[in-house]
């Protein structure tokens, strides 16, 4: 575990509301949630349906903001940000790996990859480049020019890890990424991300599964939008 003076993440008395159009409240997703997690550190979440554990990975990915409270991303608050301001933070500080994969089906593989990198305005050259490196790294150089429906599920939750690597983002968000997947496949996208994990990257991921859960360094356990359970692995 890094011992940085300022973790990646933290959390303070964070709130997040839902209401209804008179303004009273429907829903509390996250109540009270205080929260540090150092940058490399490998954490999974979980909870049942409805503890707020998508709502956490919302905020925590830019995504959605809390109603009240601080979040401090690398030490800035982005709680209250605006969204193209929130928008720029996540294109440089976040990668995502969804367990629908979420590919764009009218574009390539390589296409694909650099979808992150076009909205930054990084030169097409640059962006094949960078593109390129990341299929190779997760081993579909020679899938570049496929479409995601010619690839199975194993390869395309790949290609969506290269685009959540492309922009070498310092935050790893994976949601249920072997979800969709069977074991054996299943098994080797976590393997995969192990391996992200060891050259130091930050890895945060939604699971329902314990055996996933007991390869994490850190279990934070959800329930009723509060933090039940927080531990270290042995």
């Amino acid at each position: 575990m890094s011992t940085t003076a300022t973790p990646i993440i933290d959390l303070q008395s964070l709130f997040r509301d839902y209401l209804r159009d008179d303004g009273s409240l429907m829903v509390r997703a996250l109540d009270d949630v205080n929260l540090c997690i150092e940058e490399g550190e490998y954490v999974s979440i979980m909870g049942s349906s409805g503890s707020g554990k998508s709502t956490l990975m919302n905020i925590l990915g830019c995504l959605d903001r809390p109603t009240d409270g601080r979040f401090l991303l690398r030490g800035q608050n982005v709680a209250n940000l605006g969204d193209n301001e929130l928008s720029f933070v996540r294109g440089r500080e976040v990668g995502f790996v969804f367990q629908s994969f979420n590919l764009i089906t009218e574009l390539t593989v390589l296409e694909n990859v650099e979808v992150p990198l076009f909205y930054r305005g990084v030169h097409r050259n640059k962006r094949h480049e960078l593109a390129r490196a990341q299929l190779e790294r997760v081993g579909l150089r020679d899938r570049m020019d496929h479409r995601p429906n010619q690839l199975s599920g194993g390869q395309q939750q790949r290609v969506a890890i290269a685009r959540a690597l492309v922009g070498d983002p310092s935050l790893l968000l994976a949601d249920e990424p072997t979800g969709n997947l069977d074991s054996t496949t299943g098994e080797a996208i976590i393997n995969l991300i192990e391996e992200l994990h060891a050259e130091g990257r930050t890895v945060i991921m939604v699971t329902h599964d314990d055996q996933l859960a007991a390869r994490v360094q850190r279990v934070i356990k959800l329930r009723d939008g509060r933090i039940d359970v927080d531990r270290i692995n042995d």
